[in-house]
């Protein structure tokens, strides 16, 4: 694992709803937009009004029939543009996911970010990079 990583929280589960008050505080959480997960969202705005996106709580699209998967898949360009070494340093170098399993497929999206270190949860999985260097 990287020494000091950076993480950024992926919550795919589309009743998280809250447990999204138990993620970390100061680590930057993306979870999928839906009724159950958006109500908590914005209560942790309200009382949480100094986190910025590299520090608090994004929403992202709740495509209704996609799978979790397929929802970590769609946000990862958007999640690396906020958290990659172009708009934050450090650059994030774990994701942790919550919702769905590791797949190969996850892998190999997963790899094009750089991620070669994988490892099942509970609740989902871990995936490590180095730190870019770009």
């Amino acid at each position: 694992m990287v020494a000091n990583p950076h993480r950024v929280y992926v919550v795919v589960d589309r009743e998280f709803g809250e447990r999204l008050a138990t993620l970390t505080p100061g680590v930057p959480v993306w979870i999928v937009d839906t009724p159950a997960n958006k109500v908590v969202a914005q209560r942790l705005w309200k009382e949480r009004p100094t986190d910025s996106h590299l520090t608090g709580i994004t929403t992202f699209g709740e495509l209704n029939s996609s799978p979790p998967e397929d929802l970590l898949i769609s946000a990862l360009p958007a999640i690396d543009l906020h958290h990659g070494s172009h708009s934050a340093d450090p650059a994030y170098t774990l994701l942790e996911v919550l919702g769905t399993p590791l797949s190969e497929r996850i892998k190999g999206e997963l790899s094009e970010y750089g991620f070669n270190e994988f490892h099942s949860t509970p609740a989902g999985f871990r995936a490590a990079r180095p730190a870019p260097t770009d």
